[in-house]
């Protein structure tokens, strides 16, 4: 509803970000309501204890060295796969492809031909380049390639993933349920949008139906801490059809202070909270010393 009441504000964006913090706060209310977690009210887990692949950012502008440090620092939390992260320059497409393959063929040489591998370009290609180098991650066995061109031309996204026989995904910076569809339609066989991008919980919900009704991968995409990742650990417990693991990104301290129980992986393993709505408790103590006096 209040989607389509604030539509003129535009439906991507600002718009549907806003919307899923109200969705997870109310789908938060429901659960200490009925005293059930939520992936109890969304019917139930498949899976208590999850997998979850490391997302490391930032690669594009690291050495080949300091992205195999980075990476072998990452492997000890025991991630089930790991995704390197480019985040280069997006007015500069094709800046470096040579350098871009090098580092991806030397992460595949350090953790071994059977260990799980994505790339993620960040939207840092042009069609011909996308393809140069996902024949690449083809022949290194790479499990998919993400955002290869930028999110805006699906048309485009969609002719590389069917040139590609490696798996491409999109989808981070999709909005509105039409906006998967419309990834769908172009050829795209892996879609990840985010919980806190497309409406929250609920929007997801509504993602992971329409994917399954297509036959396509749904993983979502999550990199914001707290939150944001512990809701969409509820979520991926009652996919059905949940394909690859959850992404668990870098390291940060954002938030994790002022709860009592920030998830953390065990062995490899997220373990869903057992406590009502999202399972976080906050510190009080800690949630007073940064609060702001509004005068």
């Amino acid at each position: 509803m209040l989607l389509h009441k604030f539509a003129k504000l535009g439906p991507e964006g600002a718009l549907t970000g806003a919307l899923a913090a109200v969705d997870i706060a109310l789908w938060d209310l429901k659960g200490k309501f009925f005293n059930q977690p939520i992936y109890k009210l969304l019917g139930g887990a498949w899976r208590t204890r999850l997998p979850f692949y490391a997302s490391i950012g930032g690669n594009g502008e690291r050495s080949v060295d300091e992205v195999l440090h980075v990476v072998e620092t990452r492997l000890n939390d025991k991630p089930a796969a790991v995704k390197i992260r480019f985040d280069n320059d997006r007015t500069k497409p094709d800046l470096d492809i040579p350098g871009d393959i090098a580092k991806a063929r030397a992460v595949r040489r350090m953790v071994g031909d059977g260990f799980p591998l994505a790339f993620d370009a960040n939207n840092g290609y042009s069609v011909g380049g996308a393809i140069r180098v996902g024949r690449a991650l083809e022949e290194l066995g790479y499990w998919w390639f993400e955002e290869p061109v930028q999110h805006y031309h699906v048309k485009a996204m969609g002719e590389v993933a069917n040139k590609l026989d490696i798996t491409v995904s999109a989808g981070e910076q999709t909005y509105t349920l039409s906006g998967v569809a419309d990834l769908i339609a172009a050829g795209v066989r892996m879609v990840q949008p985010d919980i806190v991008k497309m409406g929250g919980i609920t929007g997801l919900m509504r993602c992971i139906a329409l994917a399954h009704a297509h036959g396509v991968e749904l993983v979502p995409h999550q990199t914001q801490p707290m939150i944001g990742d512990v809701a969409n650990l509820h979520v991926v417990a009652s996919q059905l059809h949940a394909t690859k693991p959850c992404e668990f990104n870098d390291p940060s301290p954002r938030q994790h202070a002022v709860f009592a129980n920030p998830p953390k992986p065990v062995d490899g393993l997220f373990h869903l909270p057992l406590e009502p709505g999202l399972g976080l408790r906050i510190d009080e103590a800690e949630l007073a010393k940064r609060r702001v006096p509004v005068t």
